[in-house]
């Protein structure tokens, strides 16, 4: 179970989750027709040495009759990756990966010259990704800046020693993210975007509709999953469900052009089809609304 100011390596309680989207965006890779490419992936994988995800990498066979997870972390990934492309093409020199876990896009994305990125997330979690790039001589294509501090802790602080300019357009990402941080946490990170955002900077983020029931979930996936995904961890038990505000209606609010797309939409607009699913499966996969705003 959480507890305030709880940390985690790689292989544990959060971290752990990061192991496992890596291993997913591995599968995605090795995929004949994959969304996205992260070459990066399996050497996290492999360096962390935990035995369920090494297993799945080896005989992804053994995911077979596990509906949607893996393929759809391509479409998750993807449309992050276009995220930030698109606020390249903009012009946005800036950009700022919340809890970045794992996330290699510094090196795999072509970012335009004179652009910089910043990774933030726990001080393990940056220290196994540096070695594990550091020991395949990995290259970003970003001018990247790893910020290991808390999201719940000052973390606006860290990220201005690091470098940030909060006069420059920013391209902002949470992926992945809200549900592991309690619902104060979740607001207080939505207003210090807001107040270090300049005039055309854009956010990225992964948000689910109101009312998403943790308990639900568990007894869907209990019941549809003949097995763990994410090996012996409990993902209900990372999560919180605590009231927060909707960041759709948050960020509209305070003058950000919003755009929200469901999970449905995203298959459409990548060329994949979504298999057939027992409605209360289908319905727990439409809670996740991916948005992007601009300032």
């Amino acid at each position: 179970m959480r507890t305030d100011g709880d940390t985690w390596d790689i292989v544990s309680s959060v971290g752990r989750t990061a192991l496992g989207v890596a291993t997913f965006r591995a599968l995605e890779t090795a995929d004949p027709n994959p969304l996205i490419r992260d070459d990066y992936a399996p050497l996290f994988v492999e360096a962390a040495g935990e035995p369920h995800f090494i297993g799945l990498l080896a005989d992804p066979s053994a995911l077979a009759g596990t509906p949607l997870v893996p393929g759809f972390m391509g479409f998750r990934t993807r449309f992050f990756d276009e995220f930030f492309l698109s606020a390249a093409q903009g012009g946005v020199r800036q950009a700022v990966i919340m809890a970045a876990g794992l996330d290699a896009r510094a090196y795999r994305l072509d970012w335009p010259a004179g652009t910089r990125v910043f990774e933030v997330d726990q001080p393990k979690v940056l220290e196994f990704k540096e070695k594990v790039l550091t020991e395949h001589d990995a290259r970003p294509k970003a001018d990247r800046r790893a910020v290991a501090v808390d999201l719940r802790d000052e973390w606006p602080t860290a990220l201005e020693k690091a470098g940030f300019d909060p006069d420059r357009p920013t391209a902002w990402s949470a992926e992945g993210l809200l549900p592991y941080l309690p619902g104060t946490a979740q607001d207080a990170l939505f207003e210090q975007i807001d107040e270090l955002s300049a005039l055309g900077s854009r956010v990225g983020v992964e948000s689910f509709v109101a009312g998403t029931d943790v308990e639900r979930f568990a007894t869907v996936e209990s019941k549809y999953f003949d097995k763990n995904l994410f090996g012996d961890i409990d993902l209900t038990e990372l999560f919180y469900d605590d009231e927060r505000a909707d960041p759709a209606q948050w960020l509209a609010e305070r003058g950000w052009s919003v755009r929200a797309f469901s999970p449905a939409e995203l298959a459409s607009a990548y060329g994949r089809s979504v298999p057939e699913l027992p409605d209360e499966l289908a319905e727990l996969w439409q809670r996740p609304r991916y948005l992007t705003a601009l300032r």
